[in-house]
Protein backbone atom coordinates (compact mmCIF):
# COMPACT_ATOMS: atom_id res chain seq x y z
CA UNK A 1 0.00 0.00 0.00
CA UNK A 2 1.32 3.40 -1.24
CA UNK A 3 0.61 5.98 1.67
CA UNK A 4 0.69 9.73 1.63
CA UNK A 5 4.18 9.73 3.76
CA UNK A 6 6.46 7.75 5.20
CA UNK A 7 9.40 8.00 7.45
CA UNK A 8 12.73 7.19 6.32
CA UNK A 9 15.07 5.16 8.75
CA UNK A 10 18.73 4.17 8.11
CA UNK A 11 21.50 2.15 10.14
CA UNK A 12 22.89 4.95 10.76
CA UNK A 13 20.09 6.29 13.08
CA UNK A 14 19.27 2.52 14.42
CA UNK A 15 22.81 2.62 15.69
CA UNK A 16 22.30 5.96 17.11
CA UNK A 17 19.61 5.47 18.85
CA UNK A 18 21.20 2.24 20.18
CA UNK A 19 24.03 4.24 21.45
CA UNK A 20 21.87 6.60 23.84
CA UNK A 21 20.19 3.22 24.98
CA UNK A 22 23.54 2.00 26.25
CA UNK A 23 24.63 5.26 27.94
CA UNK A 24 23.60 7.12 31.21
CA UNK A 25 20.73 9.29 29.26
CA UNK A 26 17.71 8.47 28.18
CA UNK A 27 15.98 11.79 29.15
CA UNK A 28 17.80 14.83 29.97
CA UNK A 29 21.18 14.46 28.87
CA UNK A 30 23.92 15.87 26.52
CA UNK A 31 22.00 14.58 23.64
CA UNK A 32 19.30 17.71 23.83
CA UNK A 33 21.78 20.04 23.71
CA UNK A 34 23.88 18.42 20.94
CA UNK A 35 20.42 18.56 19.21
CA UNK A 36 19.36 22.04 20.15
CA UNK A 37 22.86 22.89 19.25
CA UNK A 38 22.51 21.86 15.58
CA UNK A 39 19.09 22.38 14.95
CA UNK A 40 20.44 26.46 16.15
CA UNK A 41 23.42 26.15 13.25
CA UNK A 42 21.04 24.57 10.54
CA UNK A 43 18.33 27.10 10.67
CA UNK A 44 20.61 30.24 12.17
CA UNK A 45 19.08 30.74 14.70
CA UNK A 46 20.01 32.21 18.11
CA UNK A 47 17.40 29.96 20.31
CA UNK A 48 16.08 26.71 20.26
CA UNK A 49 14.18 24.68 22.59
CA UNK A 50 13.38 20.99 21.91
CA UNK A 51 9.60 19.93 22.79
CA UNK A 52 7.63 16.81 22.80
CA UNK A 53 5.81 17.65 19.62
CA UNK A 54 5.27 20.69 17.31
CA UNK A 55 1.67 21.32 19.41
CA UNK A 56 3.32 21.84 22.48
CA UNK A 57 5.37 24.49 20.78
CA UNK A 58 2.84 26.08 19.84
CA UNK A 59 0.93 26.15 23.00
CA UNK A 60 4.28 27.32 24.48
CA UNK A 61 4.61 30.34 21.80
CA UNK A 62 1.15 30.93 23.02
CA UNK A 63 2.00 30.95 26.80
CA UNK A 64 5.08 33.13 25.85
CA UNK A 65 3.50 36.30 23.83
CA UNK A 66 0.56 35.68 27.04
CA UNK A 67 -2.22 35.93 24.60
CA UNK A 68 -5.64 35.86 26.51
CA UNK A 69 -9.30 36.54 26.87
CA UNK A 70 -10.16 39.51 24.81
CA UNK A 71 -7.32 38.72 22.17
CA UNK A 72 -7.69 37.59 18.44
CA UNK A 73 -4.96 36.06 16.75
CA UNK A 74 -5.36 35.63 12.65
CA UNK A 75 -4.52 32.71 10.65
CA UNK A 76 -5.07 30.86 8.06
CA UNK A 77 -8.15 28.28 8.19
CA UNK A 78 -5.86 25.45 6.04
CA UNK A 79 -3.53 24.13 8.49
CA UNK A 80 -3.61 21.50 11.35
CA UNK A 81 -5.80 22.14 14.35
CA UNK A 82 -2.82 22.37 16.60
CA UNK A 83 -2.47 25.83 15.31
CA UNK A 84 -5.66 27.42 16.53
CA UNK A 85 -5.97 25.28 19.27
CA UNK A 86 -2.94 26.95 20.77
CA UNK A 87 -5.07 30.14 20.68
CA UNK A 88 -8.09 28.50 22.81
CA UNK A 89 -5.28 27.01 25.32
CA UNK A 90 -5.39 31.09 26.49
CA UNK A 91 -8.76 31.12 26.11
CA UNK A 92 -7.94 34.18 23.49
CA UNK A 93 -10.02 33.77 20.19
CA UNK A 94 -8.70 32.56 16.60
CA UNK A 95 -9.79 34.77 13.60
CA UNK A 96 -9.61 33.05 10.51
CA UNK A 97 -7.99 34.57 7.30
CA UNK A 98 -8.75 33.19 3.82
CA UNK A 99 -6.44 31.76 1.36
CA UNK A 100 -4.73 32.82 -1.85
CA UNK A 101 -5.82 30.18 -4.01
CA UNK A 102 -2.42 30.37 -6.02
CA UNK A 103 -0.17 29.71 -3.42
CA UNK A 104 -2.36 28.10 -0.77
CA UNK A 105 -1.12 30.38 2.11
CA UNK A 106 -2.71 33.25 3.77
CA UNK A 107 -4.17 35.72 1.46
CA UNK A 108 -2.07 39.29 2.74
CA UNK A 109 -4.57 41.46 1.16
CA UNK A 110 -7.14 39.70 3.24
CA UNK A 111 -5.18 39.60 6.13
CA UNK A 112 -4.57 43.88 6.03
CA UNK A 113 -8.48 44.31 5.66
CA UNK A 114 -9.10 42.52 8.99
CA UNK A 115 -5.68 44.08 10.91
CA UNK A 116 -7.15 47.19 9.19
CA UNK A 117 -11.10 46.42 11.08
CA UNK A 118 -9.95 44.79 14.10
CA UNK A 119 -7.50 46.28 16.56
CA UNK A 120 -7.62 43.48 19.44
CA UNK A 121 -5.32 41.50 17.19
CA UNK A 122 -2.38 40.79 18.90
CA UNK A 123 -0.53 37.72 16.69
CA UNK A 124 -0.20 36.36 13.11
CA UNK A 125 0.31 32.24 13.29
CA UNK A 126 1.39 31.87 9.33
CA UNK A 127 1.68 28.05 7.87
CA UNK A 128 4.33 27.56 5.13
CA UNK A 129 2.18 25.36 3.64
CA UNK A 130 3.19 22.33 2.49
CA UNK A 131 6.52 23.65 2.43
CA UNK A 132 5.56 26.45 0.51
CA UNK A 133 7.51 29.87 2.28
CA UNK A 134 4.40 33.15 2.96
CA UNK A 135 5.51 36.35 1.43
CA UNK A 136 7.80 37.02 5.01
CA UNK A 137 8.80 40.25 3.63
CA UNK A 138 5.59 41.55 3.22
CA UNK A 139 4.67 39.44 6.67
CA UNK A 140 6.85 41.33 8.44
CA UNK A 141 6.16 44.91 7.68
CA UNK A 142 2.79 44.45 8.74
CA UNK A 143 3.36 43.29 11.56
CA UNK A 144 5.39 46.28 12.30
CA UNK A 145 3.38 48.45 11.16
CA UNK A 146 -0.27 47.00 13.15
CA UNK A 147 2.07 45.93 15.80
CA UNK A 148 1.72 42.67 15.88
CA UNK A 149 3.77 39.64 16.51
CA UNK A 150 4.86 36.98 14.25
CA UNK A 151 4.46 33.07 14.37
CA UNK A 152 5.93 30.96 11.85
CA UNK A 153 3.79 27.81 12.17
CA UNK A 154 7.19 26.57 9.95
CA UNK A 155 5.94 22.70 10.76
CA UNK A 156 5.38 21.88 6.88
CA UNK A 157 8.26 23.90 6.22
CA UNK A 158 12.09 22.11 7.89
CA UNK A 159 13.96 22.66 4.71
CA UNK A 160 12.86 25.21 2.91
CA UNK A 161 14.00 28.29 1.73
CA UNK A 162 12.87 31.95 1.44
CA UNK A 163 14.68 34.08 -1.04
CA UNK A 164 17.62 31.33 -0.80
CA UNK A 165 17.77 31.75 2.43
CA UNK A 166 16.92 28.70 4.43
CA UNK A 167 17.32 30.24 7.76
CA UNK A 168 14.46 32.50 6.78
CA UNK A 169 11.91 31.56 9.09
CA UNK A 170 13.32 32.98 12.72
CA UNK A 171 14.66 36.19 10.53
CA UNK A 172 11.03 37.42 10.08
CA UNK A 173 9.03 35.50 13.01
CA UNK A 174 9.54 36.07 16.39
CA UNK A 175 8.66 32.35 16.92
CA UNK A 176 9.02 29.52 14.97
CA UNK A 177 7.65 26.22 15.56
CA UNK A 178 8.73 22.60 14.27
CA UNK A 179 7.46 19.59 14.10
CA UNK A 180 9.44 16.23 13.77
CA UNK A 181 6.61 13.95 13.54
CA UNK A 182 7.17 10.34 11.51
CA UNK A 183 5.80 12.11 7.95
CA UNK A 184 7.44 15.22 8.40
CA UNK A 185 10.86 16.13 6.75
CA UNK A 186 12.69 15.04 9.44
CA UNK A 187 11.75 12.77 12.36
CA UNK A 188 11.91 12.16 15.89
CA UNK A 189 8.91 9.82 16.24
CA UNK A 190 7.10 12.46 17.82
CA UNK A 191 8.97 15.75 18.93
CA UNK A 192 8.95 19.78 17.80
CA UNK A 193 11.32 22.53 18.82
CA UNK A 194 10.55 26.34 19.40
CA UNK A 195 12.87 28.96 17.72
CA UNK A 196 13.86 32.81 18.44
CA UNK A 197 16.16 35.19 18.52
CA UNK A 198 14.74 36.46 21.10
CA UNK A 199 16.41 35.71 24.42
CA UNK A 200 13.67 36.35 26.91
CA UNK A 201 11.72 34.01 24.75
CA UNK A 202 13.92 31.97 24.91
CA UNK A 203 14.22 31.69 28.51
CA UNK A 204 10.22 31.54 29.32
CA UNK A 205 10.11 28.57 26.72
CA UNK A 206 12.67 26.69 28.73
CA UNK A 207 10.93 27.50 31.66
CA UNK A 208 7.74 26.17 30.62
CA UNK A 209 9.02 23.20 28.87
CA UNK A 210 10.02 21.49 32.19
CA UNK A 211 7.25 22.30 34.56
CA UNK A 212 8.25 25.95 35.25
CA UNK A 213 10.70 24.85 37.40
CA UNK A 214 14.24 26.74 37.18
CA UNK A 215 17.32 25.43 36.21
CA UNK A 216 19.96 25.50 38.21
CA UNK A 217 23.29 22.92 38.22
CA UNK A 218 24.36 21.64 42.15
CA UNK A 219 26.91 19.39 42.52
CA UNK A 220 25.48 17.83 45.67
CA UNK A 221 21.87 18.19 44.82
CA UNK A 222 21.35 20.08 48.58
CA UNK A 223 19.47 23.26 47.02
CA UNK A 224 16.31 22.03 45.61
CA UNK A 225 15.23 23.54 42.51
CA UNK A 226 12.11 25.55 42.75
CA UNK A 227 9.00 25.85 40.53
CA UNK A 228 8.45 29.51 39.26
CA UNK A 229 5.50 29.39 36.83
CA UNK A 230 2.88 26.89 36.19
CA UNK A 231 4.61 24.98 33.37
CA UNK A 232 4.24 21.81 31.44
CA UNK A 233 6.14 18.41 30.94
CA UNK A 234 7.35 19.21 27.68
CA UNK A 235 10.61 17.71 27.72
CA UNK A 236 12.41 15.79 24.63
CA UNK A 237 14.21 12.79 25.93
CA UNK A 238 17.80 12.23 24.92
CA UNK A 239 16.44 9.09 22.98
CA UNK A 240 14.64 10.95 20.78
CA UNK A 241 17.07 13.48 20.12
CA UNK A 242 19.64 10.85 19.40
CA UNK A 243 17.10 10.00 16.29
CA UNK A 244 16.29 13.68 15.50
CA UNK A 245 20.59 14.79 15.49
CA UNK A 246 21.08 11.28 12.45
CA UNK A 247 18.01 12.26 10.20
CA UNK A 248 19.07 16.56 10.74
CA UNK A 249 22.23 15.13 9.01
CA UNK A 250 20.39 13.73 6.04
CA UNK A 251 17.71 16.17 5.68
CA UNK A 252 19.72 18.03 2.26
CA UNK A 253 19.00 14.40 1.11
CA UNK A 254 15.62 13.84 2.00
CA UNK A 255 14.65 17.29 0.42
CA UNK A 256 16.27 16.48 -2.45
CA UNK A 257 14.30 13.42 -3.22
CA UNK A 258 11.11 14.98 -2.60
CA UNK A 259 12.00 18.02 -4.88
CA UNK A 260 12.40 15.27 -7.46
CA UNK A 261 9.04 13.40 -6.79
CA UNK A 262 7.39 16.83 -6.93
CA UNK A 263 9.54 17.75 -10.51
CA UNK A 264 8.07 14.42 -11.73
CA UNK A 265 4.33 15.25 -10.53
CA UNK A 266 4.73 18.45 -12.20
CA UNK A 267 5.80 17.49 -15.53
CA UNK A 268 3.29 14.84 -15.80
CA UNK A 269 0.22 16.84 -14.95
CA UNK A 270 0.80 20.84 -15.62
CA UNK A 271 -0.58 20.37 -18.66
CA UNK A 272 -4.01 19.10 -17.66
CA UNK A 273 -6.86 21.94 -17.15
CA UNK A 274 -8.92 20.66 -14.63
CA UNK A 275 -5.25 19.78 -12.34
CA UNK A 276 -3.93 23.29 -10.52
CA UNK A 277 -0.81 22.70 -9.15
CA UNK A 278 0.50 24.66 -6.11
CA UNK A 279 2.63 27.91 -6.99
CA UNK A 280 5.87 28.64 -5.63
CA UNK A 281 7.79 32.09 -6.32
CA UNK A 282 10.84 31.45 -8.38
CA UNK A 283 12.85 32.64 -6.06
CA UNK A 284 12.01 30.52 -3.14
CA UNK A 285 12.35 26.66 -2.72
CA UNK A 286 9.72 24.18 -1.40
CA UNK A 287 10.97 21.28 1.09
CA UNK A 288 7.79 19.67 -0.33
CA UNK A 289 6.25 18.10 3.09
CA UNK A 290 2.92 17.70 1.04
CA UNK A 291 2.42 17.73 -3.00
CA UNK A 292 -0.95 19.12 -2.96
CA UNK A 293 -3.40 19.36 -6.18
CA UNK A 294 -6.61 21.28 -6.73
CA UNK A 295 -8.99 19.16 -8.83
CA UNK A 296 -12.05 20.34 -10.71
CA UNK A 297 -14.28 17.41 -9.87
CA UNK A 298 -17.44 19.26 -10.58
CA UNK A 299 -15.95 20.05 -14.97
CA UNK A 300 -14.77 16.23 -14.92
CA UNK A 301 -18.24 15.45 -13.62
CA UNK A 302 -16.82 13.19 -11.01
CA UNK A 303 -16.67 13.04 -7.11
CA UNK A 304 -13.76 13.09 -4.73
CA UNK A 305 -14.84 10.04 -2.86
CA UNK A 306 -14.69 7.86 -6.34
CA UNK A 307 -11.08 9.36 -6.85
CA UNK A 308 -10.33 8.07 -3.54
CA UNK A 309 -12.25 5.06 -3.81
CA UNK A 310 -10.33 4.09 -7.32
CA UNK A 311 -7.25 4.37 -5.75
CA UNK A 312 -7.63 2.78 -2.66
CA UNK A 313 -8.45 -0.17 -5.21
CA UNK A 314 -5.40 0.27 -6.23
CA UNK A 315 -3.39 -0.13 -3.08
CA UNK A 316 -2.98 4.05 -3.24
CA UNK A 317 -4.20 5.60 -0.09
CA UNK A 318 -4.90 9.51 -0.44
CA UNK A 319 -5.18 12.19 2.07
CA UNK A 320 -6.51 15.62 2.46
CA UNK A 321 -5.15 18.51 3.81
CA UNK A 322 -6.98 19.95 5.64
CA UNK A 323 -10.88 20.18 6.29
CA UNK A 324 -10.81 24.02 7.09
CA UNK A 325 -10.69 24.27 11.12
CA UNK A 326 -14.19 26.50 11.25
CA UNK A 327 -16.03 23.74 9.41
CA UNK A 328 -14.93 20.73 12.52
CA UNK A 329 -17.66 20.47 14.68
CA UNK A 330 -16.32 21.70 17.91
CA UNK A 331 -15.46 24.87 15.88
CA UNK A 332 -18.74 25.19 14.48
CA UNK A 333 -20.73 24.64 17.97
CA UNK A 334 -18.32 26.73 19.42
CA UNK A 335 -18.18 29.64 16.97
CA UNK A 336 -20.29 31.61 14.65
CA UNK A 337 -18.15 31.24 11.65
CA UNK A 338 -19.51 32.29 8.05
CA UNK A 339 -18.36 29.42 5.52
CA UNK A 340 -19.39 31.90 2.42
CA UNK A 341 -16.38 34.72 4.44
CA UNK A 342 -13.59 32.25 2.96
CA UNK A 343 -14.47 31.53 -0.58
CA UNK A 344 -11.10 29.77 -1.22
CA UNK A 345 -10.84 27.87 1.57
CA UNK A 346 -13.82 26.27 0.88
CA UNK A 347 -12.73 25.29 -3.03
CA UNK A 348 -9.86 24.29 -1.87
CA UNK A 349 -11.55 21.99 0.37
CA UNK A 350 -13.54 20.45 -2.27
CA UNK A 351 -11.31 19.64 -4.64
CA UNK A 352 -8.17 19.30 -3.16
CA UNK A 353 -5.90 16.17 -2.77
CA UNK A 354 -2.48 15.48 -1.35
CA UNK A 355 -0.22 12.78 -3.43
CA UNK A 356 2.32 10.14 -2.13
CA UNK A 357 5.56 12.26 -1.21
CA UNK A 358 8.20 10.71 0.86
CA UNK A 359 11.83 9.95 -0.14
CA UNK A 360 11.60 5.98 -0.72
CA UNK A 361 8.75 6.27 -3.20
CA UNK A 362 10.09 4.63 -6.52
CA UNK A 363 9.70 5.41 -9.68
CA UNK A 364 7.31 2.76 -10.68
CA UNK A 365 5.28 3.42 -7.67
CA UNK A 366 4.77 7.71 -9.52
CA UNK A 367 4.57 6.30 -12.73
CA UNK A 368 1.51 4.08 -11.24
CA UNK A 369 0.18 7.04 -8.90
CA UNK A 370 0.22 9.23 -12.19
CA UNK A 371 -1.00 6.38 -14.65
CA UNK A 372 -3.79 6.34 -12.19
CA UNK A 373 -4.75 9.96 -12.53
CA UNK A 374 -4.91 9.93 -15.92
CA UNK A 375 -7.03 7.58 -16.46
CA UNK A 376 -9.59 8.87 -13.58
CA UNK A 377 -9.63 12.38 -15.37
CA UNK A 378 -10.54 10.31 -18.83
CA UNK A 379 -6.93 10.77 -20.32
Amino acid sequence: MLNYGKHNINLNDIKGVQKCLKSNFLTQGPKVDEFEDLIKKKFKSKFCTVVSNGTSALHLAANILDWKKGDKVALTPITFVASSNCILYKNATPEFVDIDINTFNLDLNRLESTLKKNKNIKAVVATDYAGNPCEWKELKYLANYYKIFLVNDNCHAIGSKYKNDEGYAVKYADIVTHSYHAVKSITTGEGGALLTNNSKFEKKAKLLRNHGIESISSKTNIKPKRMLELGYNYRLPDILCSLGISQLSRLKEFVRKRNEIAKYYKKELSNFENIKIQEVNTDDFCSFHLFSVLIDFKKIKKSKKELFNYFLKNKIKLQIHYLPIYKHPFYKKNFKIKECDFPNSEKFYRQQVSLPIYPDLKYSDLKKIVSKIKYFLGS
